[in-house]
């Protein structure tokens, strides 16, 4: 057994579907951020409503910016490395921010 080798990597379709798993997620806190939007506006307090906004705005301009990142990755290699640490903390870091402003304007 010692001259047996491991077979190559089939990647198969995993990079598109992780590529439409990236513009789903990407779409999805569009929606959230439009309806925080949205919220913020109606917000009893404008000032509170304003800087809710403000951040839902950047937590979502950071999270396009980490997706498209990847999304470009994925369809410029055949085998795309894994995602760092710090990226993948970053983007949990935007869409739980995102989560959370959404949440506040809401409630």
């Amino acid at each position: 057994m010692g001259g047996m080798t491991a077979p190559a990597r089939d990647a198969g379709l995993q990079p598109q579907r992780t590529r439409l798993a990236w513009r789903r997620t990407t779409l999805s806190g569009t929606v959230t951020a439009v309806l925080a939007i949205r919220a913020g506006a109606r917000a009893s307090s404008p000032l509170t409503g304003a800087v809710l906004v403000l951040l839902c705005s950047v937590c979502w301009l950071a999270f396009l910016a980490l997706a498209h990142l990847r999304i470009r990755t994925l369809a410029t290699s055949p085998e795309p490395p894994t995602l760092t640490p710090r990226l993948v903390g970053a983007a949990t870091g935007c869409a739980v921010a995102l989560a959370v402003c959404a949440a506040v304007l809401v409630a």
